[in-house]
């Protein structure tokens, strides 16, 4: 076991660990830490706990001191120099003629580097925008491209639930998500309701994930062959929820299927769900490879 403190340099980035040095901290509070883009101030986002050393990336970095006035000062001053450099650049991009859009502009705390972060189709050459950035703000320069996800976390909207994006309102980290999730919950594969703003699947999918796969491990799937009180039959649909099979009989093939709940069956083979390749052509570029 290790004592930690989680600190957040983002709004809703990621929690990193950091190695107290014997000081008590409290959510909300400023702290200087070192990381790897190097030092930075950030928000106290977990006090003070112990967590297993399995959990921490090695070699766990200690806190430099707690931020003073000035330094918050500075972090803010930063945030103001960001806007600027966001239109300067934005003015850069379009004097180049660079096929790219300008998504977010990031200071280091000591100002040693500007990141600059954008979007792009494909692969782009910005050697003379970054000479030309270079020679206007007389630092390093750095320019990240980024995919659609992390361009909705850094912008924020609103998803079609009404609510701020989950990735910009609380989620650390994307959780891998896929088209199985959304044909195992039953969802309609119609790309425009199962992905987000960001024209990826929705990251609400995983939330209940766990559930489903439960639920089917222990409910009998469309084409599973069952025993039933009134003979044997193939379930031809089934509502995970409730737990209720339609099976139609072998006994009776012409009649209406008969509703059964799967504790008043016994399986005999099971089915597997299946997506098939008009599915999957349709539903082409919404899933994260």
């Amino acid at each position: 076991m290790a004592e930690v403190i989680g600190v957040r340099f983002k709004e809703v980035g990621k929690v990193y660990y950091f190695n107290p040095d014997g000081l008590k901290l409290k959510k909300g509070e400023y702290v200087i830490v070192e990381t790897v883009r190097g030092i930075e101030c950030g928000v106290v986002a977990m006090d003070n706990s112990e967590i297993e050393d399995g959990e921490i990336v090695k070699p766990l970095k200690k806190l430099i001191r707690k931020a003073t006035n000035e330094d918050i000062n500075r972090a803010k001053e930063n945030r103001r120099k960001e806007k600027e450099a966001f239109s300067i650049c934005e003015e850069k991009i379009e004097r180049h003629a660079l096929d790219m859009k300008l998504v977010d502009v990031e200071y280091t705390f000591d100002g040693a580097k500007i990141l600059f972060y954008f979007t792009a189709d494909g692969r782009v050459d910005f050697r003379d925008l970054v000479k030309d950035l270079a020679s206007v703000f007389r630092t390093r320069i750095e320019l990240r491209q980024i995919g659609v996800r992390d361009e909705a976390k850094m912008l924020g909207g609103l998803g079609m639930c009404g609510r701020p994006f989950c990735c910009s309102s609380f989620l650390g980290d994307f959780q891998p998500v896929s088209i199985k999730m959304a044909k195992e919950q039953g969802l309609s594969l119609n790309p425009t309701k199962i992905s987000g703003v960001c024209g990826r699947l929705m990251c609400c999918l995983k939330y209940e994930q766990d559930a489903y796969e439960h639920l089917l491990k222990i409910t009998p799937k469309p084409g599973a062959i069952v025993e039933t009180s009134d003979g044997a039959g193939t379930v031809v649909d089934f509502s995970l929820l409730t737990g209720k099979l339609k099976v139609q009989l072998h006994n009776n093939p012409d009649a209406q299927p008969r509703v059964f709940h799967r504790r008043d069956v016994k399986l005999v083979k099971d089915a597997k769900i299946k997506i098939d390749k008009s599915e999957l052509e349709a539903l082409k570029g919404i899933e994260d490879k």
